[in-house]
């Protein structure tokens, strides 16, 4: 009679419904778990390549202590080129940025209140890199750096930050769209000029603090995505980071890799940083 009654309310019996939670919660474990394992296992490899040495079996910390110390020299590697490498990744993160900042936060905003075909035609454009290979671009770029190079700037590696503003644009372009589809910039703006307020003040005392959590976002995806780029600047003949890895990786692959897990963990910290940020953001403004 209890299954009868059950079948016409359409509701199902309490033991129906808990086996149906202990399946799909076995479910959403082993998708995790696998999830994870195909996340990790690689990197877990990478770790105790690092410290067993691959010819001899012997355990050590000898490459981490080289990258901590600065002295590769008793394994046989030259660090300077690591450190060359990574100053330059860390100083196009900065320009990269503030370059990416500048031209699409603005741009961004103004085409948000004035132009919705506009804006999905500019949504089109900063997409577009995702579509076109990394060495397609720099067959486009080539003849352009070999002209800034020779006639116009140097062949310093900082001058790749204009290659790369175009890499992060896609990343950069959703990470500020979402911030600026959940509020209402328009009703911000006309309030704000109705009481008086220049375009300079609504821009950076109504917008900007309103998309601070975008902002942060496409900066940190822009510094992540700087951070392991190697097809352009390898083609370009430029020393970046990833560029300085491969070839510490022909004298020494254990401190190679070692910098690589470095390198990941980074960005793990940014993501997570991120997270934490947008989460204080959240609160306060809840507070308030």
């Amino acid at each position: 009679m209890e299954a009868v009654a059950a079948e016409t309310t359409g509701t199902k019996p309490p033991q129906l419904r808990a086996a149906r939670v202990r399946k799909q919660s076995i479910i959403k474990f082993v998708i995790l778990l696998v999830t994870l394992g195909f996340l990790f296992i690689p990197l877990f490899s990478m770790l105790i390549f690092t410290l067993r040495h691959p010819l001899s079996g012997r355990w050590s910390l000898a490459p981490w202590v080289a990258i901590f110390t600065g002295n590769g020299e008793s394994l046989g590697a030259d660090l300077t080129v690591l450190w060359q490498g990574l100053g330059t990744s860390l100083a196009l993160c900065v320009v990269t940025v503030v370059i990416m900042l500048l031209l699409m936060v603005p741009t961004m905003v103004i085409v948000h209140i004035r132009s919705k075909a506009l804006e999905r035609a500019i949504e089109w454009v900063a997409t577009l890199p995702l579509t076109i290979p990394a060495i397609v671009l720099v067959v486009g770029l080539g003849p352009i750096y070999r002209w800034l190079s020779a006639d116009v700037l140097s062949t310093n590696p900082i001058w790749l930050c204009f290659a790369y503003v175009i890499l992060v644009m896609p990343f950069a372009f959703r990470a500020i769209a979402v911030g600026l589809n959940s509020i209402d910039v328009k009703t911000l703006v006309e309030a704000s000029r109705s009481l008086g307020a220049s375009w300079p003040k609504v821009f950076f005392r109504v917008i900007i603090p309103n998309l601070w959590q975008s902002i942060l976002s496409a900066s940190f995806i822009s510094i992540a995505v700087v951070l392991g780029e190697y097809t352009v600047a390898s083609l370009l003949g430029r020393m970046n980071l990833q560029v300085a890895l491969y070839q510490l990786g022909q004298s020494n692959s254990q401190i190679s890799t070692a910098m690589s897990l470095l390198a990941l963990l980074f960005g793990v910290v940014l993501l997570v940083a991120l997270d934490l940020i947008s989460d204080a953001m959240r609160k306060s403004k809840e507070g308030k």
